[in-house]
């Protein structure tokens, strides 16, 4: 049997070696989950504690008053099941790019033919892997322990879903870009930019009831549109296209931003030596 490449076999093209790198690279961060299943705790142990935390929130406040409860729990729970899509999409790129740093890999896989581009998109990747377990944990966790079925929402949360995931891909490729630039002390960025972007996002509740003088910076993410349409079909209304909109130009403009920012600071770390600090 053959073990290596035989240079008289032709090469598969270019997208087929692209798609073969992005799935080793999914594949490797799968054996490093089966190798440590504590990994699971945040796609299977946390989703299960913000749905019980939050529909129990959304009891409590209904007591009472059925309508007001049901709405309550309407935006409580449809709020955090789908702010997980922002959550995991970006902690699974950005924990992914850690991962190399932490097991002193980075300078290894900088010297192999993959690409930027295919090394994100193998996380990503798997990373959606993690997206389904944790968002299908919330959704059956909501409708066992509240009785609520996202589902019911209709075609109406696939669009804001999308603008989501893509939110949260923008962010991870920030926080990359940062950890590059300024080393291992900007780790904490990876987990603590998510707890900045969630009450500013009006994720549970429209952007009126936060300060004045933050509202001008919750105006400018595109997770407050993103939201403010959800809330609107919690409400039993058409979905708002105009805010569907708003939030995916948002989000587009946003991951341009953040993939300009990756791109500056992959430059900045080869040309500077940067990589001495993960060696």
């Amino acid at each position: 049997m053959k073990t290596q490449h035989d240079p008289t076999t032709p090469l598969p093209p270019g997208a087929a070696r692209s798609w073969l790198r992005m799935r080793a690279v999914s594949r490797r961060h799968a054996y490093v989950l089966v190798r440590s299943p504590h990994r699971l705790f945040d796609v299977t142990l946390w989703p299960l504690v913000d749905v019980l935390m939050f529909g129990s929130l959304a009891s409590f406040v209904g007591t009472g008053n059925a309508s007001g409860g049901k709405q309550a729990a309407g935006y409580l729970l449809a709020g955090i099941i789908l702010w997980h899509i922002v959550y995991q999409s970006q902690i699974a790129v950005s924990t992914g790019f850690l991962e190399e740093t932490w097991s002193r890999n980075l300078l290894n896989l900088m010297i192999t033919p993959i690409r930027e581009i295919e090394y994100v998109g193998g996380v990503a990747l798997f990373g959606m892997a993690k997206l389904v377990i944790g968002v299908g944990l919330m959704m059956i966790g909501g409708f066992v322990f509240f009785s609520f079925n996202i589902t019911s929402l209709g075609f109406a949360v696939v669009p804001i879903a999308a603008v989501l995931l893509l939110v949260g891909w923008a962010i991870s490729l920030f926080v990359i870009g940062v950890v590059l630039r300024y080393g291992p002390g900007a780790e904490a960025l990876a987990w603590g930019v998510m707890f900045v972007v969630l009450p500013l996002s009006g994720v549970f509740y429209p952007i009126d009831a936060l300060p004045a003088a933050v509202r001008p910076i919750a105006f400018a993410l595109p997770t407050t549109y993103a939201f403010a349409a959800l809330r609107g079909v919690v409400d039993g209304e058409a979905l708002d296209w105009s805010y569907v909109g708003i939030a995916a130009g948002g989000a587009l403009v946003l991951s341009l931003l953040a993939f300009w920012y990756l791109v500056s600071m992959l430059k900045l770390f080869r040309r500077r030596g940067y990589v001495t600090r993960y060696a």
